[in-house]
This record gives structure tokens, sequence and C-alpha cells, in this order.
């Protein structure tokens, strides 16, 4: 593990398939923030578009890598298997952090030497390149709100590994998987009542994409309810 100055090393691990718009700026809001030091990891998915191109402009603050299309829970892991901070941060290609995020969501483990891991609020916005027609068919708060994402998570090394790799069984809610096996361990997390991220809505989010798949969300509580009622059982 790393450490500069006595601040423990951030990785940031980005997964990214297709994403030629919005990497840039993904990115960008990364190397914007006022913690230091942080490395960057992004997983190329198996992208067809130009977001290899993209990734490699930032050679010298990005470490980037290639595997064939596998979903976003095994970008996510292959990422965890290369990265080398104390800390794991998540971000997905069409999201943005806030500059301060990182320095915030650091503060509430220096002050709390017990968290295992730390969330921030989210605002939603659409993208610019978003047609009309689409806008009306999504749905869309201006409120803030708690995000339990990937996104806005923060959390030790050691606190993640304790959970586990996230699973590539699910075409869509592999993070609430994740977390459910996080709340089962007790794991300790602190919600920020700040925005620490803002969630892109630009008509191709993986939820809309695989609209078809929303009953993975109910498996993935039941396999959450079957857990614990073991647990009780044994």
């Amino acid at each position: 593990m790393k450490m500069t100055e006595n601040k423990p090393l951030v990785s940031v691990i980005i997964p990214a398939y297709n994403c030629e718009r919005y990497l840039a700026q993904a990115v960008k809001s990364v190397l914007a923030q006022t913690y230091r030091p942080i490395e960057i990891i992004v997983v190329d998915d198996g992208s067809t578009d130009g977001s290899a191109d993209i990734a490699k402009r930032f050679e010298l603050a990005v470490r980037y890598y290639f595997q064939p299309h596998s979903g976003i829970g095994a970008a996510r892991n292959r990422g965890i298997h290369l990265a080398q901070g104390n800390y794991f941060a998540f971000l997905d290609a069409d999201d943005l952090w806030v500059k301060d995020k990182l320095a915030r969501q650091m503060k509430a483990f220096k002050d709390d030497p017990e968290l295992d891991m730390v969330f921030g609020y989210a605002k939603q916005f659409y993208s610019p390149d978003m047609a009309t027609s689409l806008k009306a068919n999504l749905y869309y708060t201006q409120e803030v709100m708690p995000a339990y994402t990937a996104s806005s998570l923060l959390i030790k090394r050691a606190a993640f590994l304790r959970v586990g790799f996230f699973s590539t069984n699910w075409r869509v809610g592999e993070f609430i998987n994740w977390y459910l096996k996080a709340m089962e361990l007790h794991l300790t997390g602190l919600m920020l009542p700040v925005v620490m991220m803002k969630r892109r809505l630009h008509g191709n989010n993986i939820s809309i994409r695989h609209r078809d798949a929303e009953t993975d969300y109910l498996r993935i509580l039941k396999a959450s309810l079957d857990r614990r009622r073991e647990a009780k059982s044994s």
C-alpha cells in the first residue's frame, strides 16, 4: 500500500463501456479532486467506440486496461485487482464527482477511525446531448438524495475485501447485491448529507438499457433474505 506525506492513497476505478462522449469529463472530475494522492484506473470493458483513445489522452494520469466485454461488475473487479491504494473509490464513466468529494470523505474517516465506508448525496442532471423526446420518458427529480451507489462510495481496502468482489451474475443491481452483503457483515457506514456526485441521465444508462432485467433486483433481495435466514438458523 502506498502513502504520500502520511496521507493514504485512494484508488479510483472507472469502468467504461462505449462512453466516449462522457469519459473525459468523468476523468477530469477526478483529476480536479482537492485530495491527493490518488491513482486513476480506467478499465475498458470491450468498448467499440473511441473510449480507448479518450482514456489514453490522460496517459500520465490514468492507468488504462482493456478487457473483453464482461459487464460492469467484472470491470470493477479487474480494477480492484490492479489497485494499489489503501482506499477504493468507484466512478461510472458517465457520472461526475464534485471537487471536494474525496477530501470530505477522508476527513470523515479521520474523525471516526472505526468507519468502514462513507457515502454522499447525489444530484441528477440531463446530459446536454440528450434528445428532448427522451427526457419525457425518464424519471427526473431536481432534489438531492442519499446515494447508496458505487459512484458515491469511498471504502477502506480491507473492509471491501471482507465483503468480497462484485458479482458478475447480474445485468443490473451488482452494487445493491454487494451492499446487502456489506450490511449482513455489519460494516459501519456513514452518509454525508452533502452532494458528492452528479448522476448523468442520457437515455442509455445501464438501468434503462436493461429494463428487461429488473427482476434481477427481486432475485438479489431474495438471496439476501435467504442468507440472513440461514445465518440465524446456524
